[in-house]
């Protein structure tokens, strides 16, 4: 008989340099894939490892932090800037343009460069990843400017899907809410988030966007919140609107100790 082998124990090494704040999962591995991690003094090049509290891990020659505590940002996006840490086009970057004084923080997703409106930020590169997943169930909601002759019938089919160019695109909302001649406002609502999604649909149906503006994501609203402004949600607001998405397992990279809460049940408020 051969003997099973032993689970590793630990994290993945780029779960680990997330939940740090320091980068998202993906920017993890190809942080490891250049040569900038190392553990226990040696150079990775694999991000298929796994750290435990007794390992030393270095990110550009410095150690990893400790896990600050997890917060979320709300912040309006204006049109022009980037979503981007490294942008190849040398484009102005979001992150260029938040309060000197910030934490380093990475997106909940992403918008176009010309798409205005919602986008949160936080510190915990994991809790990205699982919110900007599809499967959070989380509605997004964004205010449409289109060029074109609506057809509110069109737009009540959406809400069973639709296939373009052999891409499907699941249950749409989307209402008419004012005429301006041949430019009208749409709501639209979706879960999805494929690339391009809004603008894809629209050209399908004749309509060329011309403004997008996200007003919600999942249970977190824009509301008076002004271009280029960012503001904290309460912990008490993140712990409430997240339960249940993130896990409450405590690593050395986490200060204090670790503590027990029953998770609440959020209102969920209907929302790239």
């Amino acid at each position: 008989m051969t003997t099973p082998e032993k689970p590793a124990s630990g994290e993945r090494i780029a779960k680990v340099m997330a939940r740090a704040g320091l980068c998202s999962r993906r920017e993890a591995e190809r942080w490891i894939a250049a040569g900038r991690v190392k553990v226990n003094d040696k150079t990775i090049s694999s991000a298929a490892l796994n750290v435990s509290s007794t390992d030393k891990v270095e990110v550009d020659k410095k150690p990893l932090p400790d896990r600050e505590p997890t917060k979320l940002w709300r912040y309006h996006k204006p049109s022009g800037l980037v979503v981007s840490h490294n942008d190849e086009k040398g484009r102005a970057s979001v992150f260029e343009n938040l309060p000197p004084d910030m934490e380093r923080v990475v997106s909940i997703g992403r918008l176009d460069i010309n798409t205005e409106g919602l986008l949160l930020l936080t510190n915990d590169g994991e809790l990205a990843r699982k919110l900007e997943l599809p499967a959070t169930g989380w509605l997004r909601r964004y205010r449409v400017r289109v060029f074109g002759s609506v057809d509110e019938a069109a737009l009540a089919k959406l809400k069973k899907g639709i296939v373009i160019d052999g891409i499907h695109y699941g249950s749409v909302e989307a209402t008419l809410d004012r005429e301006q001649g041949k430019n009208n406002w749409l709501t639209i609502g979706l879960r999805e988030g494929k690339n391009r999604e809004i603008k894809v649909i629209c050209e399908h149906m004749g309509l060329k966007v011309n403004r997008l503006i996200r007003l919600s994501f999942g249970p977190f609203q824009l509301g008076d919140l002004n271009p280029g402004k960012v503001e904290e949600v309460s912990g008490k607001v993140l712990a409430e609107q997240t339960a249940g998405k993130q896990k409450s397992k405590r690593t050395r990279f986490q200060k204090g100790p670790a503590t027990r809460r029953k998770p609440k049940v959020a209102h969920r408020r209907r929302n790239s």
